[in-house]
């Protein structure tokens, strides 16, 4: 039993951190490429795309809330599997699944972050891409109240550029397609809530953190909640500005939409985007990271040939074994692989596992309807519904 002590993660966040982490992990750097093509679907319109897919995502946060509050641990979506759908060796798959789900988004948004410094900043990519990559592993073992501090000054960084953006979009001359909007085309609203949806992917890695969480059944729910409904309002605020200011055209086919945004809206360069830009990527490296080598410990506690993963460090309280083998992937994939394809499939994955969280909990209250927080059984059936429709609409745009 020597060793047990060290098996514990130790418990050091609160709401105010949490709610910090979802809303980083959500918004992260997608949103800083997402605007221009969600307004190339839904023209004007987009701000209520973001809308709509914000309540699409919501019976699926709602369902990872209750789940949170009743197995709080870390491995979340594996275990809720697990306990759901009585199949072990699919949690373990679930398990693997979000691993290489978060290793892979991680090793995208690194690549995309150096890129976005070394345009700024004359450096090497390759080894630019490897310091960046070992700072946020030492920062990632060194404590998790010290990760998600350091998550949170980034998102500070990137909700105020965002918060410039929205000033910028609020104080420009609105354009003709704004003045003057054309009726509602609810198929390109439509289609264009889709693409949106997975800009709110990042809820389900909240409950992977389950077991650092003071009072958790109280905590998690809340945190899952409030990071969704605060996301929301600052993706329609930033379409909003968006497409009041930017004519469309220009705007559906920017790769820096938020740039055009600002120089509309107030003239100059908006070379400063670039550093927020570096800011969220930061975050969002960070965030999965965080979330990856969790899982990774929690399905080593009910994996025997990853069982190795399953050991928190004494003094740091974190799972370090775990986290560097995640960090070295990350690193490497980022500087050797092209990332692009890998990440497209990370949307996949995830609505997947979706699917079967939802499932699992519709099969889990049939049996023991009681729970610290719970929601009525039609919203597991809707985020089933909601992230089958997703899945089959990704796989259509896919093919």
């Amino acid at each position: 039993m020597g060793a047990a002590m060290a098996e514990d993660l130790k418990r050091r966040i609160g709401l105010g951190l949490l709610t910090a982490y979802g809303v980083g992990v959500m918004v992260g750097a997608g949103i800083y490429v997402l605007v221009g093509a969600v307004a190339a679907e839904a023209g004007i319109w987009a701000p209520l795309s973001f809308l709509i897919a914000g309540l699409i995502a919501a019976p699926s946060a709602l369902s990872y809330a209750e789940f949170s509050t009743r197995l709080p641990e870390a491995a979340g979506e594996a275990i809720f599997v697990a306990k759901g759908l009585r199949r072990p060796w699919l949690a373990n798959v679930v398990g693997l699944a979000v691993v290489a789900a978060g290793t892979v988004s991680a090793a995208a948004v690194l690549r995309g972050g150096t890129g976005y410094l070394t345009s700024v900043v004359d450096l090497p990519f390759n080894a630019t891409a490897v310091v960046i990559g070992l700072l946020l592993v030492g920062v990632a073992i060194a404590g998790v109240l010290e990760s998600l501090t350091v998550a949170a000054v980034f998102t500070v960084i990137e909700v105020g550029g965002l918060a410039l953006v929205v000033w910028a979009g609020a104080s420009g001359e609105p354009v003709a397609d704004y003045s003057m909007p054309p009726a509602i085309v609810w198929s390109g609203v439509a289609s264009a809530a889709v693409l949106a949806f997975f800009a709110f992917i990042g809820f389900e890695d909240i409950v992977n953190m389950a077991e650092e969480v003071r009072d958790p059944t109280h905590t998690m729910p809340r945190a899952i909640l409030l990071s969704l409904a605060l996301t929301s309002l600052l993706y329609m605020l930033v379409a909003w500005a968006a497409v009041r200011v930017v004519p469309l055209d220009r705007l559906a086919g920017s790769e820096q939409p938020l740039a055009l945004v600002w120089s509309h809206g107030q003239g100059g360069g908006a070379g400063f985007l670039s550093i927020i830009a570096v800011a969220a990527a930061m975050n969002g490296i960070l965030a999965q990271i965080v979330m990856a080598s969790r899982v990774l410990f929690g399905v080593g506690k009910r994996t025997t040939w990853l069982a190795v993963f399953h050991h928190a460090h004494p003094r740091f309280g974190t799972p370090v074994l775990a986290t560097s083998v995640i960090g070295g992937l990350v690193i490497g994939m980022a500087v050797l692989l092209p990332i692009a394809n890998l990440a497209e499939a990370t949307s996949a994955i995830l609505l997947s596992v979706f699917v079967l969280v939802n499932g699992a909990l519709i099969a889990v209250k049939r049996t023991d309807p009681h729970a610290p927080f719970r929601v009525p059984m039609a919203v597991p059936v809707l985020g089933l519904l909601g992230s089958l429709a997703a899945l089959a609409i990704s796989f259509g745009a896919g093919g």
